[in-house]
């Protein structure tokens, strides 16, 4: 299936694959990059083959269970299915500690803080720009192929390059300069008429699974993808134990969210299961979950040094309840068909275990804030932050939600006590989701971080027990979900990134491209008459004929009105202004002046399957692209799945001359 441009839109695998900081060890990973894809991938692929046979006899299995009325048939087929489903446990949890092993990065520092989920890149096969690229320049450009060759290599380095970029700044800017590339390749050699014969492999980034395209924007995708996935390991690398890197972290999620987003609004019918809507959905979701968790830290920094803060901790209280909804939405989005049957089952275990964790810090910090603190605080503030509903889900305090605080010490010491008891079950709860999944029991610092938590929360609970409580405790009201700081999903800032077409010497976009035909003339020789040469020039790069004077030189030499100048006594003027072209001309003596032009051809009918799609267009500013583009050219969508636009007029004659550029040349 082809990957297809929605019309109404705007604009982990084997993770990080052990990419590392090391130049050493990078150059070395260099050289073994071919060897990847068929080990790795190919053991992710087989594995997820094998759960889909499995997903299969499942399905036909419970299908007979319904169908038929007969009582061992029923005890039969119900024995196979719990075969089926222990045989699909096992894949599953083979396939995700395959994919996540590098899954739960450690952040750089020597804190103790909860792991974050990082994507990994996708992966791709090497691609041979050369053979197709240089048959159509020499076929329809009328250029000499092999002249490109440097400008080929260098395209064929930088995409070589993007396959193992640095978890850096330095690695989202080759990115972004290839994905720049790929923009200015769409609109030069890629039109419904014609196109190079190339075949895009990419591999899923979730399970290994090869998806192949011919379309170009299959490989802008996949690259805007892994744009999105290098910014979640810079994320989760980050040191969130300093206010610096939670503001880097956050940063880096929000990005990553804007990403997927731009995806995910913009493409339908993506070939890999990684690109699916509901993927880039909950992709999203989980982005955005994290960085309002880099939020929290980050407002917990400062708090930790004053912990008899009343305000403060009822602040921390509200915050912890926020990240605890976002984790319960990204946990929902999780185990919805069809992302459960192909997401590690680590993740959807580690988002679970972070809901029932940052809500027992709710309570926790809400029992604190009971603790310290003068009355006025706590009857004035921390009675709009209970609710009396049984979720963490995010709502607005309503007149019956306000629960109204006790003033007597005894109360709120009471109260307290319940909040920490609501805060040492949920921490009992996420330790005993952790040593449900095989893969989260390795992972030592989570179980460190839920196990400090219960701690202090058994702790707190101690100092306000007394030998005297008989009476059943009260029961605590959840913490209202608020945020005063709230993630904003950010798009990748492609526009920053400033790069020069690499195939500049063709000539500017607006008629040196595939989506126009044109004939070469001459070289043609022309003297100055009576009259000069008997036509009139416009406009920039390239320099246009607007008219030719009936009977003159111009008309003589064969000359036609909408040609456009491309050369000037041998020398190549594509890219000339008007008044450079003019300056030529007029410095031309009596031996005349040797021009070349192309005259514009009607463009061919598009090959068409399906009905036309609206394009997503970006302009030339918005991409930073540094090459010159006339004003009469138009954009280019950055994306564009399956795009089909317009076939461009430049055959017909151009308007007549109605500015001051307009120069009839002596």
């Amino acid at each position: 299936m082809i990957l297809e441009e929605r019309p109404d839109g705007p604009g982990a695998g084997e993770d990080s694959n052990r990419l590392q900081d090391d130049s050493s060890i990078r150059k070395d990973c260099d050289s073994m990059l071919p060897e990847q894809p068929c080990q790795l991938q190919n053991q992710r692929a087989r594995l997820h083959q094998q759960i889909t046979k499995e997903l299969r006899m499942r399905t036909g299995a419970e299908n007979l269970y319904r169908a038929t009325s007969n009582t061992w048939v029923r005890e039969t087929v119900a024995l196979e299915l719990s075969f089926v489903n222990s045989n699909l446990q096992l894949l599953k949890e083979e396939l995700a500690e395959l994919s996540s092993s590098m899954d739960m990065d450690q952040p750089e520092g020597e804190s103790v803080t909860i792991p974050m989920i990082p994507l990994g890149l996708k992966e791709t096969k090497e691609l041979d720009w050369a053979t197709p690229l240089k048959e159509l320049i020499s076929e329809h450009f009328e250029e000499d192929g092999t002249s490109y060759e440097t400008e080929i290599q260098e395209l064929e380095d930088l995409r070589q390059a993007t396959r193992t970029p640095s978890r850096d700044e330095v690695g989202l800017d080759l990115l972004a300069a290839y994905y720049s590339q790929l923009c200015f390749l769409d609109a030069r050699f890629f039109s419904p008429a014609r196109s190079p014969r190339l075949l895009f492999h990419w591999y899923d980034s979730l399970t290994g699974v090869p998806a192949q395209q011919q379309a170009l924007a299959f490989e802008k995708g996949s690259v805007l993808f892994n744009i999105g996935a290098l910014h979640t390991q810079i994320g989760a690398r980050q040191d969130c134990s300093c206010t610096e890197g939670t503001i880097h972290a956050t940063e880096a999620f929000q990005r990553a969210a804007g990403a997927f987003r731009l995806l995910r609004e913009n493409f339908s019918h993506a070939p890999s299961l990684d690109m699916s809507t509901a993927s880039l959905s909950m992709l999203e979701q989980l982005m955005v979950a994290q960085a309002q968790e880099c939020i929290f830290k980050g407002l917990l920094l400062p708090a930790s040094d004053t912990p008899d803060n009343c305000p403060a901790q009822l602040q921390l209280a509200q915050e912890a309840a926020q990240v605890a909804a976002e984790y319960r939405l990204v946990h929902r989005a999780m185990a919805q068909p069809p992302v459960q049957d192909y997401l590690p089952s680590s993740w959807t275990n580690l988002a679970h275990v972070k809901s029932e964790h940052f809500c027992a810090l709710a309570h926790y910090h809400a029992a604190m804030a009971l603790c310290e603190g003068s009355s006025a605080d706590k009857g004035e503030v921390s009675r709009h932050i209970f609710q009396p509903s049984t979720t963490c889900e995010p709502q607005g305090p309503t007149a019956s939600s306000i629960q109204k605080m006790p003033q007597h010490p005894e109360e709120r010491r009471k109260l307290a006590k319940a909040h920490l008891k609501r805060a040492i079950l949920g921490q009992e709860e996420a330790l005993r989701l952790h040593t449900l999944c095989r893969v989260l029991r390795k992972v030592d610092l989570l179980q460190v971080v839920v196990t400090q938590a219960l701690r202090c929360s058994l702790a707190k609970y101690s100092e306000l027990e007394r030998e005297d409580d008989f009476f059943e405790a009260v029961e605590a009201p959840n913490i209202q979900p608020k945020t005063h700081q709230a993630p904003e999903v950010k798009m990748p800032s492609l526009s920053q990134m400033k790069v020069t077409d690499l195939f500049h010497r063709l000539g500017p976009l607006s008629v040196f491209s595939t989506k126009n035909r044109w004939r070469l003339v001459g070289p043609v020789h022309m003297t100055r008459g009576e009259g000069g040469f008997g036509f009139t020039l416009r406009g920039d790069s390239p320099v246009l004929i607007a008219a030719v004077v009936p009977g003159g030189q111009a008309e003589s030499a064969g000359l036609k009105e909408g040609d456009y100048i491309v050369s000037v006594n041998g020398r190549p003027c594509k890219w000339w202004k008007h008044v450079e072209v003019v300056a030529q001309l007029r410095g031309v003596g009596e031996g005349g002046v040797s021009l070349q032009v192309v005259s514009m051809l009607p463009s061919p009918e598009p090959r068409s399957t399906g009905p036309r799609r609206a394009a997503l267009l970006w302009s030339q500013k918005e991409c930073g692209f540094e090459t010159a583009m006339p004003a009469r050219a138009r954009p280019w969508p950055i994306l564009g799945w399956g795009r089909k636009t317009k076939q461009s007029k430049t055959g017909c004659h151009p308007d007549s001359c109605t500015n001051s550029n307009c120069v009839t040349c002596p």
